[in-house]
């Protein structure tokens, strides 16, 4: 038996509880996915998207087999549900009835320091703040808020506007704006009145 002369590592050869580790372990599973094929950084050899995957060969398989058996499981073994595929893009109208053109954005702010972003009313004591305190161009300064990671200074918030806007048609004017659904659940509200005549 052989021992071991590097002390960062256990006689098992795993590191040692107080060793840092040279490669997390979600970089080991993302580089193991990536060889089998499962995902693919999307748009890799133009340096990635932060946070966007491609499915590989297994990947769109496995997928595939995990949508099949929910659907066989939640929909076809059941009489009660039917199924329902919405389109991506729907009328503006839907949006602006439901709110979500008018509110669905959340107050942001950034640190000038290690540039990390935070919605404002999830940084500690903003809790009970109202809509109008977030939307306070001072309020930051007001309450002495600091980055809760470096304790650098915020900028005042902004809103984010989580609706992804574009345009139908060929020439981008205010008559042909339209969006990105946010949410599935749309779809079957403005649809409930065909499915339920249909799927008597």
């Amino acid at each position: 038996m052989s021992i071991n002369a590097d002390s960062s590592k256990t006689l098992a050869g795993t590191p040692a509880a107080d060793a840092t580790p040279a490669v997390s372990e979600l970089d080991t599973i993302v580089s193991l996915a990536k060889r089998r094929g499962f995902v693919y950084p999307s748009s890799e050899i133009y340096g990635g998207i932060n946070a966007v995957w491609d499915y590989g060969p297994l990947g769109v398989e496995l997928k595939n087999n995990v949508k099949r058996a929910w659907w066989r499981s939640v929909v076809q073994q059941r009489h009660e549900v039917v199924g329902l595929d919405a389109g991506i893009l729907m009328h503006p109208q839907v949006w602006k009835t439901s709110g979500h053109v008018g509110s669905f954005s959340d107050p942001l702010v950034e640190c000038t320091a290690c540039k990390r972003r935070y919605r404002l009313d999830e940084l500690p004591g903003t809790g009970d703040l109202t809509t109008t305190q977030l939307a306070d161009a001072e309020i930051v300064a007001k309450m002495g808020l600091k980055c809760p990671d470096c304790e650098g200074t915020l900028t005042a918030p902004r809103r984010f506007n989580l609706m992804f806007k574009t345009f139908m048609g060929p020439v981008e004017e205010d008559a042909s704006v339209i969006y990105l659904r946010p949410e599935t659940a749309q779809g079957a509200y403005v649809q409930h009145k065909n499915v339920r005549d249909s799927s008597r």
